[in-house]
């Protein structure tokens, strides 16, 4: 029997924390969110071709706007298990699902490296910038495929290299060089933990799945004021945390060196896959 791993379970607990406490903000700006990532969503729910009367399960599903889309084409007779680490995150899901009206969506608190359902119990998986963040990615892929039937599909998002993705690299570094944050080891859980499509393709293969595609979406959050933009990266993601902690000096000047060193374009590319139980 596996020994518990102290270091692991704490940064299970420390993500589940991030992530409640940027619940909010995704209640807050989820139209804004929704509208910029709706090209990764749309080949998420392409790959796998949902159908009528399927059970599908969304892990890391955040809002719910992804699974939300597929919902509507499982029926009828289809039920989508929208599911999430943080019950934070899924009083925003359930709240919108009551907005679009939807009936056929129900609710599971899950970590995705352990998911409490039947072996071969849905006939897709959607997950969309969840697998990087997850300490033990493969047991996830593995837990992932054991749930899905034979021939069942897997499709999955996970934010490409740093240098394509300078959105969310400037304010990490901005915040590592303040002493708001600490570098990370190259294999620790993160925003870029499976930016290598050779590492992610390897990590599926190991879990046992087949007909890997690996593909890449660009993507663009500029339009925005920078001020604007910041206001909504600190609601939405973990570094508002780690930059509310700090003086109002400090905030103040990791806003400025951020500005400093983004493009106002804010372009961004995101590694898709479909793989085959």
């Amino acid at each position: 029997m596996t020994e518990p791993d102290p270091d692991a379970d704490r940064e299970r607990r420390d993500c589940l924390e991030q992530w409640d406490a940027a619940a909010g903000g995704w209640d807050k700006g989820g139209v804004w969110m929704r509208e910029r990532a709706a090209a990764v969503s749309h080949w998420l729910i392409d790959a796998i071709e949902p159908e009528p009367g399927q059970q599908l399960l969304e892990l890391a599903a955040g809002p719910g706007e992804t699974g939300f889309l597929a919902a509507e084409l499982i029926a009828p007779g289809g039920t989508l298990i929208c599911s999430d680490q943080s019950e934070a995150m899924l009083e925003v899901a359930r709240t919108r699902a009551t907005e679009l009206g939807l009936t056929n969506v129900t609710f599971r608190v899950i970590n995705a490296e352990s998911i409490d359902l039947p072996v071969a119990s849905v006939d897709g998986v959607l997950c969309r910038w969840g697998y990087m963040l997850m300490v033990d990615p493969l047991a996830a892929f593995v837990e992932t495929r054991r749930v899905l039937k034979p021939g069942g599909h897997l499709s999955l998002a996970c934010w490409a290299e740093p240098a394509a993705n300078q959105w969310l690299a400037v304010p990490r570094a901005v915040l590592i060089e303040h002493g708001l944050a600490e570098p990370s080891p190259p294999d620790a859980p993160g925003v870029f933990a499976l930016a290598d499509p050779q590492r992610l393709r390897a990590l599926l293969e190991d879990a046992g799945f087949g007909e890997i595609e690996v593909d890449a979406v660009e993507l663009d959050f500029g339009g925005d004021s920078f001020d604007e933009w910041w206001e909504i990266m600190l609601q939405m993601s973990p570094v508002g945390a780690a930059v509310r902690a700090a003086t109002p000096e400090l905030r103040r000047a990791v806003a400025a060196e951020v500005a400093k060193r983004l493009s106002a374009e804010r372009t961004a590319r995101t590694l898709v896959a479909l793989a085959s139980a």
